[in-house]
């Protein structure tokens, strides 16, 4: 029981992390021009980067405002991802009060269990939330680049799916994981 617990506490610390960072960083989408590269671009949930690829110089344009107009993938992406993120950390803080190896209501066995399991199902729902918002955002995307092609339109760069969307969709299925085994497992 203790080495599940210290396992899908170990997974859930990880997978939250890589929700955060996820969250964060500014490379959801990045160019993948098959031409000559001399900048390399990223677009994230809160700014547009550009790295000069010969001198390596960074600029990034924060977006104007968070509540001014923004695509819809922007704006239901944040959502969902903070969101996560919070049900993440609010399940991790949980979940360190009821392992057993914790002195925080030792006396109390079944109460650390509830715990334990009700971390579980914190962490479920907000891996599901998550997983929707990276796969939201990869799948539209995806969707406005095949209406480009489709549509024979080439506007110089086309865009594919950036590392912190990855990242988003890995810390998502961790946090998954995790969940399954402190919900099932666990018992």
């Amino acid at each position: 029981s203790t080495a599940l617990q210290m396992t899908a506490f170990g997974l859930a610390l990880l997978s939250t992390l890589f929700l955060l960072l996820a969250t964060c960083t500014d490379c959801w989408m990045v160019n993948a021009d098959d031409s000559l590269e001399v900048s390399h671009k990223c677009r994230g949930l809160w700014r547009e980067c550009v790295t000069n690829m010969q001198d390596g110089v960074r600029t990034c344009d924060q977006y104007d405002s968070i509540l001014a107009d923004h695509p819809v993938k922007i704006v239901v992406t944040r959502t969902l991802l903070i969101t996560a993120d919070l049900l993440a950390g609010l399940a991790l803080a949980t979940l360190l009060l009821g392992l057993d190896c914790i002195k925080f209501l030792q006396e109390e066995p079944r109460v650390k269990l509830k715990m334990c399991y009700g971390a579980g199902v914190i962490l479920s729902i907000g891996s599901i939330l998550g997983l929707v918002g990276s796969v939201w955002y990869a799948v539209d995307v995806y969707l406005e680049r095949s209406m480009l092609v489709s549509h024979n339109i080439f506007l110089g760069v086309h865009y594919d799916f950036g590392w912190s969307c990855w990242l988003g969709m890995a810390g998502s299925t961790g946090c998954f994981v995790a969940s399954v085994l402190l919900t099932c497992c666990l018992y």
